[in-house]
């Protein structure tokens, strides 16, 4: 296969269950080496996509390939090349980190040698002692989720899938997770990720937006600011307390806004519409122009029309 050619295709992607559709039609590319984001709220069809990719779940109808091969066919000769990290912790909780370790090491039929080499080498890239003497159910959440990144990287796979890894930790959690997954790509790995924080798509190379198991939209967060928002929203910042009517009667116009602390973010790409609508609360309020989220972009795309 050609190292430019995607290593992953998805093409008309159903998987049913019943007769329900969890995911219901998808297709998309994942370049090699890119940082591919899968965004959404939970029950959007993120999780049941990857594990269809990983080869856990058969698809109802369509295709999945990772380097050419369809997945359904070819589970046991892909499975080295793919790290999995499900949503929930994939760790034994009454081991410790070494044990974990070595138990994820020996699914893979690494020797022991191997196994201790790794796991010494990926322990010092996330920042943490393999040698914490504790189970791991004594860790924070944050610590199990290091290790459960650790776990699912110590056979050195190509293509890294991450399922909602930040779920429930802290915001410096956060941020040094994501910082960790910038250097896995920049070392070559291709990484898939979900999640439902909008914020975290900004550090995605491309990303698709999901709801009700579709995708809505999908590009880099720039082209699908510019493709929901030629014309960029309004922030309203108050002097008066007329943020409540002032909101009903956007609202009776057709005007989306949504409340951001104390102030309120207006989506108006009619700008003639919206003075009309707020002509008469105008001397209570201050109007800039901000530039669009992509948690902007994700209500524009679900509402299913663009901001022209």
């Amino acid at each position: 296969m050609n190292k430019n050619d995607p290593v992953i295709r998805v093409k008309n992607l159903v998987v049913a269950f019943g007769s329900f559709h969890a995911v219901d039609g998808v297709s998309f590319d994942v370049q090699r080496g890119e940082i591919f984001g899968f965004l959404g709220a939970n029950g959007a069809g993120k999780t049941t996509t990857i594990r269809t990719i990983c080869g856990i779940l058969n698809p109802s109808s369509g295709t999945v390939e990772v380097d050419g091969k369809d997945v359904s066919s070819s589970t046991a000769v892909l499975k080295p090349r793919i790290g999995y990290m499900s949503q929930k912790f994939t760790l034994y909780p009454d081991l410790t980190v070494r044990e974990n370790l070595h138990f994820a090491g020996s699914l893979y039929a690494m020797s022991p040698q191997a196994i201790a080499q790794r796991s010494h080498k990926l322990m010092e890239f996330i920042g943490l002692s393999e040698d914490l003497p504790d189970p791991v159910s004594h860790l924070s959440g944050g610590v199990k989720q290091m290790v459960a990144l650790a776990s699912s990287l110590l056979h050195d796979p190509e293509l890294v899938f991450l399922d909602e890894p930040t779920a429930g930790t802290s915001p410096k959690t956060r941020a040094s997770f994501w910082a960790l997954i910038r250097r896995l790509a920049q070392l070559g790995k291709t990484i898939f990720v979900t999640t439902h924080y909008m914020d975290e798509a900004e550090y995605c190379g491309r990303i698709a937006l999901m709801e009700r198991g579709k995708i809505v939209a999908m590009g880099t967060p720039g082209e699908l600011k510019k493709e929901f928002f030629p014309v960029k929203p309004l922030e309203l910042s108050f002097t008066k307390p007329v943020e409540q009517p002032l909101r009903a009667a956007l609202e009776k116009a057709g005007i989306a806004s949504a409340v951001f602390g104390s102030r309120l973010r207006v989506r108006a790409p009619d700008r003639a519409a919206f003075e009309q609508a707020a002509a008469p609360f105008r001397d209570g309020f201050f109007a800039r122009e901000t530039e669009p989220t992509l948690e902007d972009v994700f209500l524009q795309a679900v509402s299913g029309r663009k901001a022209v």
